[in-house]
């Protein structure tokens, strides 16, 4: 007669936990950092359809790594719990801290009652009146939050891509340096250097100065622009609206 199969608690969460990095190891990496206009958020994602970055409320956008379904899933969750309390209270009563939160409690509740845990690391930011009260959370796959200060890098290889960051980061940087830092750190991810054009990236902003809903994606011309601009080392493209800027609905 065979003796059951018996694995340590601890065993299986190591197990986990190990499944779930390497998944969200296998996929490019993603930055979130303030700049002098407010919160840039940069992805090395090639598609023009599956974004890692999209708008949950007014002031609060989102970055993920990792499984696309998985990763989605807690967008849409997001996007209905701001919208339902936004609609029952008031819009301003929404912050990124209760999204964060709500974050970290479904993937810790998957991490540990599920046998296969999601592979995902999401950031959800949220842009302030002022520098100061900008706020920066990292959720990992098991449900852990971080409060971030400045920016932060996730999935791929984001200690690597964390590193480079740090030694080009300045929150108050206008958006072009900002970005060529954010996108020569992805560059060098695997400690390989590579050249990121505009088709590689997904960009971002939570733009502090705009009205209302602060979110405003940046592609085509304008982010060519930016990204020649940050090159070159000059001063910061003006801020206003293009026709090449979209902001998600």
């Amino acid at each position: 007669m065979s003796m059951p199969f018996y694995v340590a608690p601890e065993q299986q969460m190591k197990d986990k936990a190990d499944y779930a990095r390497k998944g969200i190891a296998r996929g490019r990496s993603a930055v979130v950092l303030q700049y002098e206009g407010g919160i840039l958020m940069v992805a090395d994602n090639m598609s023009r359809t599956l974004h890692k970055i999209s708008e949950l409320y007014d002031r609060i956008g989102f970055a993920a790594v990792g499984r696309y379904p998985e990763f989605e899933n807690l967008r849409l969750m997001g996007v209905r719990f701001a919208d339902v309390r936004g609609y029952q209270y008031d819009r301003r009563d929404v912050s990124g801290r209760q999204l964060a939160n709500i974050y970290a409690q479904t993937l810790g509740t998957v991490f540990s009652e599920s046998l296969k845990p999601w592979e995902v690391e999401i950031v959800v930011a949220e842009v302030g009146d002022t520098a100061d009260d900008d706020e920066i959370y990292r959720i990992t796959f098991d449900g852990s939050i971080v409060d971030e200060q400045g920016f932060v890098a996730v999935g791929g290889s984001s200690e690597h891509v964390s590193t480079q960051l740090k030694d080009r980061f300045a929150a108050d940087a206008p958006l072009s340096a900002a970005l060529n830092a954010a996108t020569r750190a992805l560059a060098r991810e695997n400690g390989e250097e590579r050249e990121l054009e505009a088709s590689n990236l997904e960009v971002a902003i939570l733009e502090r100065s705009r009205q209302h809903r602060k979110f405003r994606r940046i592609q085509g011309r304008r982010l060519t622009a930016l990204i020649e601009e940050g090159k070159a080392g000059g001063a910061a493209a003006p801020g206003g609206d293009s026709t090449e800027d979209e902001a998600d609905e």
